[in-house]
């Protein structure tokens, strides 16, 4: 099952087309050959034989654990805050420098996007790639969440990172417990959400370029507490979905190098959830 994380989506654990990665789940005992993407490395049990029986084999050293992908996430998050943090130092947001800042922020943007899109084309993860990713990500958010600071909503960036935290700790005690079942049906329906949402935010988007004001008016108000709700909840589902990934991908010995394309999904879903967050909280805020 592929994940709604556009990572995951077009370059994950998933083997549509020859893509390496995981479809089906590991069966009790260890995967089956046949659902196991990964059954033909020399240390998978071959047909007819289970997992324990025969000559022991060699351990493995080269797969993905869950420390790899926290280690991984760590250090793509680290570069994220790190970069956050300079840009909102040394490029402020008051009137002798906002041109300025807001233009850098801009262009960093699009390289982090051009950056994600080519890693998420590419057949294996390049850690130099993620990571740079990583830090124009980082720039952008900077320069934005001091100009939400300073002009729309004082303190309300430290909230919408403590929001975020609360989000990840809370679906992933809900993803150990079971409470969220990621099914198939889970999958077409978070899809079908996120297909809306984004439709919706174009023609918003769309509509205040060329009509000027606030479009729709999904981005302030009444909709726009509606469409920040909505947009945390999709978030929350994104996450999901990774994380059931990460699962499938330790329980199949997914390569080690897997670990950097987990950490990149994780973080873009938590960029998500972040400035949806951090929307919501500047217009609940900006009624007060």
């Amino acid at each position: 099952m592929r994940s709604s994380n556009p990572v995951f989506s077009r370059r994950g654990f998933s083997r549509d087309n020859g893509h390496a990665g995981f479809n089906a789940a590991p069966q009790a005992g260890g995967p089956a050959v046949g659902t196991n993407p990964y059954a033909t490395n020399p240390y998978a049990p071959q047909q007819g034989e289970a997992y324990g029986a025969g000559p022991q084999a060699p351990a493995r050293t080269d797969v993905m654990t869950i420390d790899d992908v926290v280690t991984r996430t760590a250090m793509t998050l680290g570069t994220v805050i790190l970069t956050a943090v300079l840009s909102w130092v040394l490029l402020p947001v008051d009137e002798a420098n906002i041109g300025r800042s807001y233009g850098i922020a801009i262009g960093a943007a699009l390289v982090a996007l051009v950056l994600s899109l080519v890693q998420s084309f590419k057949r294996r993860p390049t850690p130099a790639l993620i990571l740079a990713y990583a830090a124009f990500e980082g720039v952008f958010l900077g320069v934005i969440s001091s100009a939400v600071s300073t002009y729309i909503a004082p303190g309300v960036v430290i909230q919408a990172v403590m929001g975020t935290m609360a989000v990840f700790a809370g679906v992933l005690f809900a993803y150990k417990m079971r409470w969220i079942r990621v099914t198939r049906r889970f999958y077409g329906f978070v899809m079908a959400a996120a297909m809306g949402f984004l439709l919706l935010m174009v023609a918003n988007m769309l509509f205040s370029v060329f009509g000027g004001g606030d479009g729709l008016g999904f981005r302030s108000g009444g909709l726009g507490i509606i469409f920040g709700i909505v947009g945390i909840v999709l978030g929350a589902c994104f996450l999901a979905l990774d994380f059931k990934q990460v699962e499938d991908g330790v329980a199949y010995g997914a390569p080690r190098e897997e670990s950097w394309l987990a950490a990149f999904g994780l973080t873009l879903t938590l960029v998500w959830i972040y400035l949806e967050m951090l929307r919501l909280l500047s217009i609940l805020q900006g009624n007060d």
